[in-house]
């Protein structure tokens, strides 16, 4: 069974898609790798990125946003899910975790 590929994105890459690729990776079933939609970002997002994922998980709507005005066809196929959460947590954040295990549960088995 092949590996399902997640692409986690926030603007700088540094907090929350790092802590959601951290704490998913290590699930035998996943691929996973972050991204950050910002200039300053640790690892900016490229459409090497929105190719090779499977799903891309975003932390707000503007992400949606950045993704669909940087990269409109390389999205049009792809699944986006906003999972909602704030810039209001720091990398590995025991809060950050809970809430990415939840809601990242809501459409894969994790």
């Amino acid at each position: 069974m092949m590996e399902m590929k997640l692409l986690f994105i926030c603007s700088r890459n540094k907090w929350r898609s790092l802590t959601a690729e951290k704490i998913f990776d290590n699930r035998n079933e996943y691929d996973v790798r972050s991204a950050g939609t910002e200039d300053g970002a640790r690892i900016r997002v490229t459409e090497g990125h929105i190719g090779w994922a499977d799903l891309i998980f975003v932390m707000e709507k503007k992400h949606v946003r950045r993704l669909q005005a940087k990269f409109p066809i390389e999205i049009g196929s792809k699944r986006i899910i906003c999972l909602d959460i704030p810039d209001d947590y720091r990398y590995m954040d025991e809060a950050l975790i809970e809430i990415l295990e939840s809601r990242v549960s809501e459409h894969i088995d994790i």
